[in-house]
């Protein structure tokens, strides 16, 4: 009996996940607040609370971490990352004190301590990648001037995790200065290990990995990715950042078939992760959050437009493009919930679960329909293509244009000489 009310639960989430995802289609939105939602509507304090699959779905809710990660790894190579790290440092710099500041204020005025606020930083900092990616895509903005500098961000901000994550897992387990400290070094090592093996021994695993065969291959990759990422948690690193940095370690055809192998069992997965988060929060707890969500919403507008002209500007881009890059880095996802999920299965506020998926629904809601809202916003305001001078913020490494007007064409050339865009599509 048991076992069948497991199946009626698990059919009845999957389905309605479906419909859902149909819901957010047919909008041409992300659909991870309405799957937040239907996690608040069936979990703690909802409308009917699903109990006999729990275990399964907490289980699920891992796995599709690793997989979001894994599958946003295969999006770059080692190479790429470094050489990303190297030119947008100081972009991502500004990116990262902009946005986590909001966060780390707002818990230390509230009084909830130093590792919270060192948590709600990192919620209030990272963008969701898969959103904003959904959203250029949506917009026709691929081929703009300004979407090298937006991949930058993106990439900075995966970077900044690899490193946070493990330093918030010691925080979040009480450790001392030297134990910390000791974590954090074993981090560290893991993590140039596995990127040394990327840069130096990249081919060898995609030897181990390849199979003439599409099941033999899905079957090694995730069992692959699903062992690093146990052994990288062992190792005191984050399963998600040992997930993230096997999918660096493959390149070429082989990433593209797995990526395509993959991409149900991460949407599935993932999805089953956003509704996981909601059942784990109470609904009940909303409301008196609400007044701070919605003032850390706005503050993280205003930061990502910040950061989103100030890298278009370095890289040369007008006024029109540097508002797009903005706007489409206003987007919070799933890192987001990612980091509120560590810190509330520690314990460290009953109040910063409900604030992060408050904030997590405002501006998953609101980042799409501010990046809609820029053509018009440029027309109403008369904003004309401006014409940067040719060394103007730019990066060495980016060759001036033949004219500096951030014109949706401009950057279209690129897309055609590689046959895809320059912005990662995790999820």
């Amino acid at each position: 009996m048991h076992a069948a009310t497991q199946l009626i639960e698990l059919g009845a989430i999957v389905l309605a996940l479906g419909l859902l995802g149909a819901v957010a289609v047919r909008f041409s939105i992300s659909p991870i607040p309405l799957y937040l939602v239907a996690g608040l509507a069936f979990g703690s304090g909802g409308i009917l609370p699903f109990g006999a699959s729990e275990e399964f779905v907490s289980l699920g809710a891992e796995v599709g971490v690793i997989l979001l990660l894994f599958t946003l790894g295969l999006e770059y190579t080692a190479g790429e990352l470094v050489g990303t790290l190297r030119t947008s440092a100081p972009a991502g710099l500004a990116d990262l004190v902009l946005n986590a500041a909001p966060g780390v204020a707002v818990a230390l005025v509230l009084g909830w301590g130093p590792v919270a606020a060192v948590a709600l930083g990192g919620i209030t900092y990272v963008t969701s990648s898969g959103i904003t990616a959904k959203v250029m895509g949506d917009l026709g903005w691929l081929g703009n001037r300004e979407t090298p500098a937006v991949l930058s961000i993106l990439v900075f901000e995966d970077l900044a995790m690899a490193a946070y994550l493990p330093i918030l897992t010691a925080l979040l387990a009480g450790a001392s200065l030297v134990a910390g400290a000791t974590t954090l070094g074993i981090a560290a090592a893991t993590i140039t290990l596995i990127l040394f093996i990327a840069l130096r021994h990249g081919r060898l695993v995609e030897r181990f990995v390849a199979s003439p065969t599409d099941e033999v291959l899905l079957l090694k990759v995730l069992g692959l990715t699903l062992l690093v990422a146990g052994l990288a948690q062992q190792l005191q690193v984050s399963a998600a950042v040992g997930a993230f940095l096997v999918g660096i370690a493959l390149s070429g055809p082989l990433a593209h078939t797995a990526r395509e192998l993959l991409a149900p069992l991460r949407d599935l997965f993932a999805a089953v992760f956003f509704v996981f988060f909601g059942l784990h929060t109470d609904p009940g707890q909303l409301p008196p959050v609400l007044g701070v969500a919605a003032l850390l919403a706005v503050a993280g507008v205003a930061t990502k437009l910040a950061s989103g002209w100030l890298a278009a500007r370095r890289a040369g881009v007008g006024s029109r493009g540097r508002l797009r890059a903005g706007a489409a880095l206003v987007p919070r996802g799933e890192f987001n919930i990612v980091i509120a999920g560590l810190a509330v299965s520690d314990g460290i506020n009953p109040r910063l679960g409900p604030l992060a998926a408050a904030y997590v629904l405002m501006l998953a809601i609101a980042g799409p329909l501010i990046a809609r809202g820029v053509e018009p916003f440029i027309r109403w305001r008369g904003i004309r293509p401006s014409r940067a001078r040719p060394d103007a913020g730019r990066k060495r490494d980016v060759p001036p244009p033949a004219d500096p007007a951030d014109s949706r064409e401009d950057g279209r050339d690129e897309v055609e000489r590689t046959g895809r865009p320059p912005v990662p599509g995790q999820h």
